[in-house]
């Protein structure tokens, strides 16, 4: 072989080499190095009052007889066998994030105002999920838990209200939950009567008193100040892609996910919820070879990163703001603001939050 062949062997082999480095541990480090922490004009601390005036529910706003119970944020998965989901579409708040890196996500329904008769499928905790409903003072529902270093500990050390239907960390609640018949996969048949969970958690002697503080609202636009339509797309990997279809008439956004209308498996109504978030949050692999994702959202154990970029829908239009965790207390409220600084005014019903990557396209059309 030639001075010439060994050379050229010698330089595709370190480009191969470099490629692997940056596309594992590599791109990890430089995307940790260069986020950016977003300076606003309000900071969580000054906020301490309740959001709202009333017997209303500090999620939504809307009145109801649950106003100053506490909520469950409960588990819930996004696999095509699995829907459609039962509950959703009553829930008070939903978060939906990646849970596997660069394709499956995974949804939290927060249920208070109004609870379903049935919710599921259940499926497993997830760490970017257990500070969020902590900051919502929510008991925290699920069915087993990621096998991620030292998340076991963190059910386990009571730092969550936590009831686990697996029994396998945390809080065992196996004999609130049970399989359904009829589910193609035995993954996906995990429910649980409302009415058993609630009876669970006042057995565990947790509290029923909410304490969170709320978010603020706005009324409704009038009928004649609302746009004709208009189209929300979350772009995130087939077939977890989402889009929002915007109804004048309901003033609400009309799902669609994977190509399909997103309905209830318990009502068999279409999911519109009233307002759509989208959060912009760096992910990554949890560690070098791990298909678990991490989410810089503000979580006290992985983040580095404790804010970023928003877009907010209501009233069929689009607004540019920001988001804000603070990382050093996992209790800490997830804060909405608008290009001001401002916290966002919600209208009043189910708030709608997507977290996407900001390699995830994102893209909003206005009616014409």
């Amino acid at each position: 072989m030639s001075r010439k062949q060994i050379g050229i062997l010698v330089l595709v082999a370190a480009i191969i080499v470099g490629g692997i480095f940056y596309f594992t541990k590599g791109r990890q480090i430089l995307r940790s190095k260069n986020v950016k922490q977003i300076e606003l004009n309000q900071k969580p601390e000054q906020i301490s009052a309740p959001s709202n005036i009333g017997d209303v529910s500090p999620i939504t706003g809307i009145a109801c007889t649950n106003w100053n119970k506490r909520t469950y944020a409960v588990m819930q998965p996004a696999d095509t066998y699995a829907r459609p989901l039962a509950g959703l579409g009553q829930a008070d708040m939903v978060f939906e994030m990646s849970a596997v890196y660069g394709s499956i996500t995974r949804l939290m329904g927060v249920y208070g105002c109004t609870t379903p008769e049935e919710v599921g499928s259940l499926r497993s905790a997830r760490h970017d999920f257990v500070h969020i409903a902590k900051s919502l003072d929510s008991i925290y529902v699920h069915w087993g838990r990621a096998d991620i270093e030292q998340f076991k500990d963190v059910l386990n050390s009571g730092i969550i209200d936590d009831m686990n239907c697996n029994n396998d960390a945390g809080k065992s609640a196996g004999q609130y939950c049970f399989r359904k018949e009829g589910m193609e996969r035995g993954v996906d048949s995990g429910y649980a009567k409302f009415a058993d969970l609630i009876e669970g958690a006042k057995n565990f002697g947790y509290s029923t008193e909410n304490k969170f503080s709320g978010y603020p609202h706005q009324e409704e636009a009038a009928l004649d100040q609302r746009p004709n339509g208009g189209n929300l797309r979350v772009a995130y990997a087939k077939p977890y892609d989402a889009e929002y279809d915007y109804d004048k008439a309901t003033n609400s956004y009309k799902r669609t996910w994977g190509s399909v209308a997103d309905t209830d498996r318990n009502t068999k109504e279409r999911i519109a919820p009233k307002n759509v978030v989208v959060m912009i949050a760096d992910a990554a692999p949890i560690k070098v070879g791990e298909q678990y994702v991490n989410v810089q959202i503000g979580d006290p154990w992985f983040d580095s990163a404790d804010s970023g970029s928003a877009f907010y829908y209501m009233n069929g239009q689009q607004y540019r703001g920001t988001w804000k965790k603070d990382k050093s207390k996992i209790d800490s409220k997830l804060f909405f603001y608008d290009e001001s600084g401002q916290e966002i005014k919600f209208v009043p019903g189910q708030i709608w939050v997507d977290i996407i990557d900001p390699g995830q396209a994102l893209r909003w059309t206005p009616s014409a």
